[in-house]
């Protein structure tokens, strides 16, 4: 047998030692690097339960989203959810006042995307979405629409989209108009329709804007489309929400653009209805519709909470609780995310694999400037005439 030296064992215990260092060094330096969500996800709820508060300024509409804050306010018990409702246009500007004044009330804003980006984004007063996203389950984008989130911002962070409705901006009395004869948007430039058809006017917030958007940016329909409709129709504008329906149920209009609470309206035997477009010559828009945007003003009171409810609102969890809540016979509202059921949103107005739709909300479809002055162009030569 051959004998070993001393110096050789001290040589070799050495090199055993060095070769352990360094594979913990290795090992340590993994999971130092290695993201580590499940530590940041428990340090952020223990904060939001330390802070104890969250203050939500929603969009009114019938309740959804309060009903999903109720949820939410059951699962963290500790955390004392305040939530005010109501309208862009009277929201807004008492946010905004409220700032001037030093206040910073908001923990999250969720509404349509027109306030948002024309006040909050443009004000530049809003913090990152995107780098609140914590769960790995809201962060994979393959589990979203076209596989990636979507902003409204061009720097695709501070207002994301969670929300891609399938739109039904047109409403008729059925009993002055049979729906199959409109196989196209184009059919309401008949002359029989002339002095027939209201609209909500443009100059307000409201699905309005997110229409003629759509209109605006149809290849099929365009600007000639939108000045034909406002400049040769004698279209009726109104500011009046309630207006537009009871007008169009008693039959003092036949069609009406953007009217709202029209499902409810026939659910309560009036003889009103929406066109399904799905069929029609046009191609299709979406977008996030009146509260399928979410935004976080900087400056929150409770910025833990914040992090903790959009993380959870924008989970599996969270989207599937609001779709089923937000779809109703009055009502239809669709994630974007993909991994969900999407069995309680109407077929009709239910995204289709392989359709593509032109997606409204985006930075470059966002300008209502060159549209407003191609409506008010239109409605001043509509009376010329």
């Amino acid at each position: 047998m051959m004998a070993v030296g001393r110096g050789s064992m001290n040589l070799l215990a050495s090199a055993v030692g060095l070769l352990v260092v360094v594979f913990w060094t290795v090992a340590s330096y993994a999971t130092e690097s290695k993201p580590n969500w499940e530590a940041e996800w428990d340090r952020t709820v223990q904060a939001a339960k330390k802070e104890g508060s969250l203050s939500l300024y929603l969009f009114q509409g019938e309740g959804e989203l309060g009903t999903v804050v109720q949820l939410f306010q059951k699962k963290y018990p500790e955390i004392n959810v305040v939530t005010t409702l109501g309208r862009g246009n009277t929201i807004a500007p008492r946010i905004m006042a409220e700032r001037r004044a030093g206040k910073y009330l908001v923990d999250v804003y969720i509404s349509g995307v027109t306030t948002a980006y024309e006040v909050f984004y443009r004000a530049k007063i809003l913090d990152s979405v995107r780098t609140s996203l914590i769960l790995p389950e809201v962060t994979d984008e393959s589990k979203w629409w076209l596989g990636q989130h979507q902003y409204v911002d061009p720097e695709n962070r501070y207002i994301l989209l969670y929300l891609g409705n399938v739109g039904e901006y047109v409403s008729y009395n059925t009993k002055a108009v049979e729906a199959g004869e409109i196989r196209s948007y184009w059919d309401f430039l008949q002359p029989k329709w002339k002095g027939k058809i209201l609209s909500r006017d443009p100059k307000i917030s409201g699905s309005q804007r997110i229409g003629l958007r759509m209109y605006y940016h149809t290849p099929e329909l365009g600007a000639e489309f939108i000045r034909r409709l406002y400049g040769e129709m004698d279209v009726t504008l109104t500011q009046e929400l309630r207006q537009t329906t009871d007008w169009l149920a008693s039959g003092k209009f036949a069609i009406c653009f953007f009217c709202s609470e029209i499902l409810k309206a026939k659910g309560q035997g009036l003889p009103v209805d929406e066109f399904h477009t799905a069929k029609w010559k046009e191609s299709r828009a979406i977008s996030a519709g009146n509260m399928g945007s979410i935004v976080l003003p900087s400056q929150p009171p409770h910025p833990n909470a914040a992090r903790l409810f959009v993380n959870w609102l924008l989970s599996r969890e969270g989207q599937t609780a609001l779709q089923r809540v937000a779809n109703t016979p009055n009502n239809s509202e669709e994630s974007l995310r993909t991994d969900i059921p999407k069995d309680m949103v109407r077929s009709e107005v239910r995204r289709v694999d392989g359709v593509k739709y032109i997606l409204v909300d985006k930075p470059e479809y966002m300008d209502m400037a060159p549209i407003q002055d191609l409506v008010e162009k239109a409605l001043a030569q509509g009376k010329r005439k």
